[in-house]
């Protein structure tokens, strides 16, 4: 089965993804200093990818 023309260009551009996953949202709130070890990791507040 043949892969989607839209879907091709971003896997090569290596394009941005605006999904974070748990342990890259853990990191931005560190960095932001809203989270310190042994808060809950269920439930986090939204973050949107640093640029």
């Amino acid at each position: 089965m043949s892969q989607h023309r839209s879907l091709r260009a971003v896997a090569k551009v290596g394009g941005r993804r605006n999904v974070l996953k748990r342990f890259e949202r853990i990191q931005i709130l560190k960095r932001r200093g809203l989270w310190k070890e042994g808060d809950r990791i269920t439930g986090l507040p939204k973050t949107k990818p640093e640029g």
